[in-house]
């Protein structure tokens, strides 16, 4: 959303409560004005079925919903471990409202009940305008790399293996059981991956309104199955005119992932592809000529932590450690002060408050939601001087234990957590 903002709000002049069920229609209907859309158009088209009021909170003007801002509860994968997030999403302020502190004003409520109630140690957004959420405690903590390909130019390497299995084009209902069954264990393996339910798969896949479509056609489902009929693979795509739009693959082994990607690009009358990739995506290293695969990176997902000691305790590093960060947190007070973070770089990990003790790192509560998934690390914030290093070789040490194994990714892009 766009919006600048006074520091603070008056509670009693846009009071802020969870809404009600039947209060639906008029929170969609203000959110969808302020992005510009028309709620009974299609706009917010999974809203009603994946949202959950209990959880999505809203400012008023005596009786009008004039913001708001919902959680969608999910379960994110992070270096070693499966970590309750809540998903931030829908923030909308009014026009008519802007300049208010509306949008502070619910983010810190947020972010205190999230801590008030021990709820998720960490919460994450898709951010529509890159300006607003840093302020909030948000750092970026994962990148994309959005593809427009010259398929006509993509061939792969002659030695690829591209293994014994198969790929069927199914109808929805055939293929959603297989492709549930390949996405909760490939989920299981990145960082930045979300465990999808019956509801989030609904939202993913519901494909019956042209306004989903944007003038392409339907989705099409590719499954790739091994000689025994198990599935280790699937590719969800559409076409518009010369162009095939690859909505999400997903692959359990290499074989599989190169049998996918061959099966994509030789789909006949189509020139071009477009694809949001993982910023290390193995594709290229299976190309004879890369350079067909040029992408624009930008960023993806934001994670802000919201207990930092449950937080870092929640995930598991690459190497041993034992570093005293001084974290800055102006909106989570109670995150603000020092923290000895000790891991013996395998399962055992603790992070306590301690007092006296000289600090290794001073940094921001966004810092460290940026290393948070093991993608940017403390190195590369310390060269444009966000951390401070109070002990040599500290950050070293620590970017080394936080780092992933690869990059960390959101298949479903920018539709994070919707899907």
């Amino acid at each position: 959303m766009t919006t600048t903002e006074r520091p603070h709000a008056s509670p009693r002049r846009h009071p802020l409560r969870t809404i009600e069920a039947h209060e639906f229609d008029a929170w969609a209907t203000m959110v969808t004005t302020t992005y510009g859309q028309d709620w009974r158009d299609g706009a917010l088209r999974n809203a009603a079925h994946t949202f959950e009021p209990e959880r999505t909170l809203a400012a008023y003007d005596g009786p009008d919903i004039v913001g708001g801002v919902s959680v969608y509860g999910r379960t994110l994968t992070v270096p070693g471990a499966f970590v309750p997030v809540a998903g931030i999403t829908l923030v909308a302020v009014l026009p008519t409202h802007r300049r208010r502190g509306i949008l502070t004003s619910m983010m810190r409520r947020q972010l205190t009940d999230l801590h008030a109630s021990q709820g998720e140690p960490i919460a994450a957004l898709n951010a529509a305008e890159a300006t607003i959420y840093g302020r909030y405690g948000y750092g970026v903590a994962s990148h994309l790399a959005a593809v427009d390909a010259d398929k006509r130019a993509m061939r792969l390497r002659p030695d690829t293996d591209l293994g014994s299995g198969s790929i069927r084009l199914l109808a929805p209902d055939a293929a959603r059981p297989l492709f549930e069954k390949v996405y909760d264990q490939a989920r299981r393996q990145t960082a930045g991956w979300v465990d999808r339910t019956e509801k989030y798969w609904n939202a993913r896949l519901r494909d019956d309104v042209e306004l989903f479509r944007d003038g392409a056609t339907a989705l099409r489902f590719a499954v790739h199955t091994e000689p025994d009929g198990t599935p280790t693979g699937y590719a969800l795509y559409r076409s518009r005119g010369d162009t095939v739009r690859l909505v999400e693959l997903a692959a359990l082994t290499t074989t599989s992932y190169a049998a996918l990607w061959n099966f994509v690009i030789n789909l006949d009358a189509h020139s071009r592809l477009t694809y949001d990739a993982a910023v290390d995506e193995p594709l290229g290293h299976l190309l004879v000529d890369p350079r067909p695969t040029q992408a624009t990176v930008v960023d993806n997902l934001w994670v802000r932590l919201v207990d930092v000691d449950r937080a870092l305790t929640a995930r598991r590093y690459a190497t041993a450690l034992d570093v005293v960060l001084d974290v800055e947190d102006d909106v989570c007070p109670w995150n603000a002060g020092r923290h000895r973070l000790s891991t013996d770089g395998v399962e055992s990990v603790t992070c306590e408050r301690v007092r006296g003790v000289r600090p290794d790192l001073r940094l921001s509560v966004a810092e460290l939601g940026s290393v948070y998934l093991g993608g940017p690390t403390l190195a590369s914030l310390a060269a444009a001087g966000r951390v401070e290093e109070l002990s040599p070789g500290a950050v070293a040490a620590a970017s080394v234990a936080f780092r992933g194994r690869r990059e960390p990714f959101h298949v479903s892009g920018a539709a994070f957590p919707a899907f």
